[in-house]
């Protein structure tokens, strides 16, 4: 009667990166993105489009990653940004800062930075700064 999702799941995948594919530069994108090969660049969800990344034990990514959902099994060379959910598998090695809104690490996975919360209060402010800058240039 009561089905808990999959939580090590993205949902439905509508872009795949293949293991034996290399990428060189940034991507950005909305939906699934599941990555099996390298990206040399930035892996960043389209603003205003549901994203969600799921990174394989085979996958690397030279750059930054972004997206509301995230479930990491790999290596990413980077800073992390999870609006909603980071989930770093146990075969996850990040070399760099993690922002989160929730996370989930599982026994075994590596991290070589600074977990970062997100602030709740952060979003709030910072669009109040720009009205502010905005009107004082007319």
């Amino acid at each position: 009667m009561f089905k808990r999702a999959d939580k090590d799941s993205i949902g439905q995948i509508d872009t795949l990166i293949g293991r034996s594919a290399s990428i060189e530069g940034d991507i950005e994108f909305a939906g699934g993105l599941h990555i099996d090969g390298h990206v040399s660049g930035s892996v960043r969800g389209r603003a205003g489009a549901p994203a969600a990344i799921s990174l394989s034990e085979h996958g690397v990514v030279d750059g930054s990653v972004e997206a509301a959902h995230l479930v990491l099994n790999g290596t990413v060379r980077g800073d992390i940004y999870g609006s909603e959910r980071v989930v770093l598998g146990a075969k996850a090695k990040v070399q760099g800062n993690v922002h989160y809104g929730v996370i989930e690490m599982a026994l075994g996975a590596e991290i070589q930075g600074k977990l970062v919360p997100r602030s709740d209060e952060e979003p709030a402010a910072a669009p109040s700064a720009q009205v502010a800058s905005a009107s004082v240039e007319r």
